[in-house]
């Protein structure tokens, strides 16, 4: 029997790697070549470290300091804003879900929130367009910025949230919260003290999931966006087509590994509040 899965177990071991390096190697790319004393392209010139201190420049005396600087600003808050907001109406939502509902109000239910996540990216933007034309004309609200750019990303985080969300809700069943019922326990100290703990995992992955799709994206972004409202992924796009500079893979790096810190410490946290 050994005999017959030693095989097997090679292919997954290299299977596994191979999967790692499609994963990783791209962000280790990016990490060595902002270490590149050329000023653009991806010819190593020497090591230098003179790209992160580029970072850190007056941005009065250097205004490329001061563009990324606002770039990394608006991804950070735009991914953090609509990463809130999503999380809070994915959960409600998925929560809403689970009354007993006739079963064509649940499948209409299910289509709803299948649909943002399985749409693609640019018929998605282009309705956002239409949708921020027309309400452009009520308000100055909708004209484009980082508050439609929020509303874009809202509209797709919250169904991976709600999905993700809901799934762990289905695998905990009604039976601890028939029980909690039994005991006479109020609505609000069934949602605290069962509800809650038991679905925190699936909130924050839901979270960790939704700011990773907005730190990404660029279609929805790219439509919404507006002079004072970059992004990351779209400021690259732009510098792509003029040649891209070393900077750049200076910031990238510094925003992964501050992602990196982040999904580390908040996955403590939630295994320490299961200790």
């Amino acid at each position: 029997m050994n005999s017959d899965r030693g095989p097997w177990r090679a292919l997954t071991t290299v299977a596994a790697f191979f999967g790692f390096a499609l994963l990783y190697l791209p962000l280790v790319a990016v990490f060595a070549y902002s270490f590149n004393a050329a000023e653009r392209g991806l010819l190593w010139t020497g090591f230098s470290v003179r790209w992160y201190g580029e970072l850190l420049a007056d941005p009065e005396t250097n205004r490329r300091a001061w563009e990324i600087r606002e770039v990394a600003v608006n991804t950070l808050l735009l991914g953090g804003v609509s990463t809130v907001v999503s999380t809070v109406l994915g959960t409600l939502l998925a929560l809403g879900m689970r009354f007993p509902w006739t079963g064509s109000v649940t499948r209409l239910l299910q289509s709803i929130v299948d649909i943002p996540a399985v749409a693609p990216d640019i018929t998605f933007a282009a309705v956002l367009v239409m949708a921020f034309n027309l309400l452009r004309r009520l308000s100055a609200w909708f004209d484009p910025g980082m508050t439609t750019m929020i509303i874009g990303h809202v509209t797709f985080e919250i169904a991976f949230v709600t999905l993700i969300v809901r799934s762990r809700l289905i695998a905990i069943g009604p039976t601890l919260s028939e029980a909690a019922m039994d005991l006479y326990a109020s609505s609000w100290i069934h949602f605290r003290r069962v509800t809650l703990p038991l679905l925190w995992p699936a909130i924050v992955g839901g979270a960790m999931l939704a700011f990773t799709l907005s730190l990404n994206d660029f279609v929805i972004s790219f439509f919404t966006s507006g002079p004072r409202s970059v992004t990351l992924p779209l400021y690259v796009y732009q510098s792509q087509m003029r040649g891209m500079r070393t900077d750049l893979f200076a910031i990238s790096t510094i925003l992964v590994l501050g992602v990196v810190v982040f999904i580390m410490v908040v996955e403590r946290m939630t295994r320490w509040r299961h200790e």
